[in-house]
């Protein structure tokens, strides 16, 4: 019997412990979760980011491509309505010459002599007539020729912006992928610098333009200077939001210079200069494939907008690999 009550002792020792044990397991602190440095959220953001703005831009160039089709397609539907009408008078026209000549018959020689008197009237009726009838014909032609060839260049540029279409809407998908992932690492940086979400300071670092000049490209950089706080949005030109090439697009459309919203058109559309010929308003390419720009203002800095999440600032040139400089105008 008291070996009975000592084993059940033992048993209910052992499930107290077991208890206890099960309920610092289950009650105890969770294990922290170290929140990470600031340098390792923007090397995330940035590896990500060098995936995502090269999408941007792609999208950029088959967007704007898209809309210039889309006006295309209306400038010709405009074009087409009245040739087709002008084809449908004519041939109402020729229609009632030929129901006319149906409803009296054909002329003939002693018909023509009585009406004219002569045999000569019937002659000068006849080659009156066929004249008509040539000059119908040809007026007919003419926009029927000019009526399908427009046909045909709209069929061609419908074909065209279908299928731009398709590639714009693959980009948008691409871009929408990436950037939930550049959301939830915002997320991350928010965390790390708090709700300001500043990461370097203001956005305005000294005076900006650092390089005062009066030509066009000195107050193309200070109509970016202007738009200095400005947050980032991709595909965004104005006026309340900027991605890289809508900032330098924008800035440079304030003293009539038009770029087109795309960095590699805009590498196109410039001249080549070299860094010790860097003026205030001169582009400055970053990486190998040009999916990075910025508007230099002198000092050895430029204004770009960096990605989602910051805002239009000021930057030291050398912030990234550098493709090269351009000049507009």
């Amino acid at each position: 019997m008291k070996r009975i009550e000592a084993r059940r002792a033992t048993i209910l020792r052992s499930l107290t412990c077991a208890i206890a044990a099960a309920g610092i397991v289950l009650t105890g602190p969770a294990a922290a979760i170290a929140t990470p440095s600031p340098s390792s959220v923007e090397g995330q953001i940035d590896q990500q980011w060098n995936q995502l703005e090269p999408v941007i831009e792609q999208y950029n160039h088959v967007h704007s491509q898209l809309q210039k089709n889309q006006a295309q397609q209306k400038s010709l539907a405009a074009k087409l309505t009245p040739l087709q009408l002008e084809v449908n008078l004519a041939m109402k026209s020729v229609q009632g010459l030929a129901v006319d000549a149906y409803m009296q018959g054909a002329p003939n020689a002693v018909n023509a002599m009585i009406l004219s008197g002569s045999a000569t009237g019937l002659t000068d009726k006849l080659m009156y007539a066929n004249q008509l009838a040539r000059h119908q014909e040809q007026e007919i032609s003419g926009v029927a020729k000019l009526r399908d060839q427009y046909a045909a260049d709209k069929q061609n540029l419908d074909t065209l912006t279908a299928s731009i279409a398709g590639r714009d809407k693959d980009l948008a998908v691409q871009k929408a992928g990436i950037q939930k992932k550049i959301d939830s690492l915002q997320k991350l940086r928010v965390k790390a610098y708090g709700s300001s979400g500043e990461t370097g300071g203001p956005y305005r670092t000294g005076p900006c333009p650092v390089t005062y000049t009066n030509d066009r490209g000195g107050r193309a950089a200070q109509k970016a200077c202007s738009l200095v706080g400005k947050p980032y949005v991709f595909g965004a030109n104005g006026p309340d939001s900027y991605d890289c090439s809508g900032l330098t697009q924008a800035a440079w459309g304030s003293v009539g210079v038009h770029l087109e919203h795309y960095t590699k058109d805009q590498w196109g559309e410039g001249k080549p200069v070299s860094q010790s010929q860097l003026q205030p308003g001169d582009l400055v390419f970053y990486y190998s494939d040009l999916h990075h720009m910025a508007i230099y203002i002198g000092g050895g800095m430029v204004v770009h907008a960096p990605h989602t999440g910051d805002h239009v600032r000021m930057a030291p040139i050398d912030r990234g690999p550098i493709a090269g400089y351009r000049r507009p105008g």
